[in-house]
């Protein structure tokens, strides 16, 4: 591919991941924060650029003669304008397997690298359905050793850079399918059920909202992954990458926590 489109192509994924990537996580760090104040106080007087704004949380969704509004495509235009970058990058320009210690060839690579993603996405998935969702901590004690154990296995098949990479393309899909694989289906569902005439089903909510948490802690370690590409002696060229990010990803989660609490 011609090296000046390619350059353009590069910038205008960048750009519009990074905006979309701004409202989405604006976003969700906002509604996160409603939900914890509004479960204090019941009600939220907020004001911001001259306008007043009072905002309060129905416990059972109501069908009111309004205009529903939707928060969904920043998270998908996040994640498409993400995996274009990627590939252009790391599949079609042979990041993904240069320098990696298995020498292995281009396709070798990002099959692995498909594979781990769409592996990692039913193994998330299917600990956050099990009973032991109902087990938080131990859930996220599990969800990190997982975690680790595929920064250990990526940074030992993929060059440092390609690893780190591929690590925050791993978290951006589980948030991405978060929104639209369970969010979005749970909001539907209750929505229906409430145009229907019948009760809710309140547990679609709860389910829905910690994805929703799960994605205000994931982001963060991946906002970490994107801008480490300019640090590489400090962070993925490191001899010791995979303990750098299994650390930082755990200081990316108290950080979370902090801003989540306040």
């Amino acid at each position: 591919m011609n090296y000046t489109l390619t350059e353009w192509l590069n910038l205008a994924f960048r750009w519009t991941h990074v905006f979309a990537a701004i409202m989405w996580v604006g976003q969700t760090f906002l509604f996160t924060w409603l939900d914890h104040t509004l479960s204090k106080e019941g009600q939220v007087w907020m004001v911001h650029s001259g306008g007043f704004y009072i905002v309060d949380k129905q416990k059972v969704p109501e069908m009111l003669p309004k205009t529903l509004h939707w928060f969904k495509w920043e998270a998908a235009i996040t994640w498409l304008s993400g995996v274009s970058l990627f590939i252009l990058l790391y599949y079609a320009g042979g990041l993904i397997s240069a320098g990696n210690p298995l020498e292995l060839t281009n396709m070798q690579a990002i099959g692995i690298s498909l594979a781990s993603i769409v592996i990692g996405w039913f193994i998330y998935d299917a600990l956050w359905i099990s009973p032991l969702a109902n087990r938080w901590n131990v859930a996220v004690v599990i969800s990190y050793a997982l975690l680790v154990g595929a920064i250990y296995g990526f940074t030992h098949i993929f060059s440092g850079r390609a690893a780190y990479l591929q690590t925050g393309a791993l978290l951006g899909t589980f948030m991405a399918f978060n929104v639209w694989v369970r969010i979005l289906p749970a909001q539907r569902a209750l929505i229906a059920a409430v145009k229907a005439g019948g009760q809710p089903n309140m547990m679609l909510a709860e389910r829905a909202k910690n994805r929703s948490t799960h994605n205000t802690f994931m982001v963060v370690p991946v906002v970490f992954i994107m801008l480490s590409n300019h640090f590489p002696v400090a962070t993925y060229g490191h001899a010791q990458n995979w303990i750098i990010l299994a650390g930082l990803v755990l200081v990316g989660w108290v950080a979370a926590h902090l801003i989540r609490s306040h």
